[in-house]
């Protein structure tokens, strides 16, 4: 299976510091990412009482679950070591921070795993800067076949 981006994150946010970071999931959420249905339109991440976890990241429903299926948009813990979990919350407490989801992926063992970003929101000008090295790179890829 492909791993899942979150191809805006990086146009959005200068990305400092990045962390793989396990999911508390259900059965039925496990078998969507494997189909890869997710979306990370407007997903962050935030502290509530010293835990991680990660809002708006929408798992659609498995097409063939019963009654027992996920609520899509449900909040869920992210799983990392306590001195990462202290480090990051120090940082995010300084003006400007956020934690975003990057990239999901599934491990050789079968777990789902996110990786996770400090960033920074980037200003209108670092935007345009963006676009206008991709375009650069673009056309040098274009004009020499590399």
């Amino acid at each position: 299976m492909a791993e899942l981006r979150n191809r805006s994150a990086y146009f959005e946010y200068a990305i400092e510091d990045k962390y793989i970071a396990g999911l508390v999931l259900t059965g039925t959420e496990i078998k969507s990412i494997r189909g890869g249905k997710v979306s990370f339109n407007d997903s962050f991440c935030y502290f509530s009482k010293g835990e991680l976890f990660v809002k708006s990241l929408h798992i659609a429903e498995y097409k063939f679950g019963t009654y027992a299926n996920h609520d899509p948009l449900r909040e869920r813990k992210l799983l990392l070591q306590r001195k990462e979990l202290k480090k990051m919350e120090k940082k995010i407490q300084e003006r400007g921070y956020t934690i975003i989801p990057l990239r999901m992926f599934i491990t050789d063992k079968g777990l789902a795993k996110m990786e996770i970003g400090i960033g920074k929101g980037k200003k209108l000008h670092d935007k345009r800067d963006s676009i206008k090295a991709r375009e650069v790179d673009r056309e040098l890829r274009r004009n020499f076949k590399i």
